[in-house]
């Protein structure tokens, strides 16, 4: 299948945690785009091999009506496909590997259409504890390590990449929504919608991604949020049950984390959180 003209791919790049499914779900609810989530996990449809929460949708599970459906070599141009399936002229890509999102824009661009990126940054001390809340056995300095690593990584990314492209706050995504919505529409191309910022209201269909945030999105689509796919953790359960279902800032990691952590934290990765450090 051959790319169409005027096809623009939205590719995230940064550190996992800093709230891309969100950022994701706010251009997906444009009338015009369609989020996929992680578009790597679309190598896993059906692939029995892997576990089920990796190769299904993750509101809808095994009968979703876009995923359940549609099927990916590998080779083939992977936007162009999803764009031809759903309808829509602008796919939104999370996948945050260097490799991949280089090789996608490439896929694109070689065919006529545009990628456009975004490095998408948070405060690393959100960062860390949202991978500490998840992951308790893993060592702090090993996560903070990594963070580091992969800013550095998405950076050299984005200092490289040739088109459309914009460094995004978490922070000012969510404290300062419409501005940003905005700012978001004018680089891809799309007409600011209003209804973008009520993402829960739109229909979603996200692959790998958030469970948290995807479980706010399936409060408002089920009648009992049980009966959707994603499911919550006992860790995040309170949070994401209560939440109120619009655009709002997550600063658990103010309450949350250890003062070890947040000492250890400055003293590894002081520095290169000074263009993320929120609050102060």
């Amino acid at each position: 299948m051959e790319d169409r003209p005027g096809l623009t791919a939205v590719l995230i790049c940064g550190a996992g945690h800093s709230g891309s499914t969100l950022l994701g779900m706010i251009l997906g609810s444009h009338t015009d785009a369609f989020y996929m989530g992680e578009g790597g996990k679309a190598r896993y449809l059906g692939d029995e091999r892997k576990p089920l929460r990796k190769r299904v949708c993750k509101i809808c599970g095994e009968d979703c009506p876009v995923w359940h459906d549609f099927s990916w070599d590998g080779s083939a141009p992977l936007y162009a496909a999803v764009a031809a399936h759903v309808g829509k002229s602008v796919i939104i890509d999370s996948t945050k590997d260097e490799d991949w999102i280089s090789a996608r824009a490439n896929e694109v661009e070689t065919a006529g259409g545009k990628a456009v990126l975004i490095f998408l940054g948070r405060d690393g001390r959100a960062v860390i504890n949202s991978r500490l809340r998840k992951y308790p056995d893993r060592e702090a300095a090993i996560q903070i390590q990594s963070w580091i690593d992969k800013m550095t990584s998405a950076e050299a990314l984005f200092e490289g990449f040739i088109g459309p492209k914009m460094r995004l706050r978490y922070e000012d995504l969510a404290e300062n929504s419409d501005r940003t919505i905005r700012a978001l529409c004018e680089l891809v191309g799309l007409e600011y919608q209003p209804s973008m910022a009520d993402f829960t209201r739109a229909e979603h269909h996200v692959l790998g991604g958030n469970s948290g945030t995807q479980f706010v999105a399936a409060k408002a689509r089920y009648d009992d949020p049980e009966n959707a796919f994603v499911s919550l953790t006992p860790r995040t359960r309170d949070y994401y049950q209560n939440h109120s279902g619009r655009i709002e800032i997550d600063l658990r990691w103010q309450t949350e984390m250890k003062p070890e952590h947040l000492a250890l934290f400055e003293q590894m990765a002081g520095p290169a959180n000074t263009p993320f450090r929120w609050g102060e």
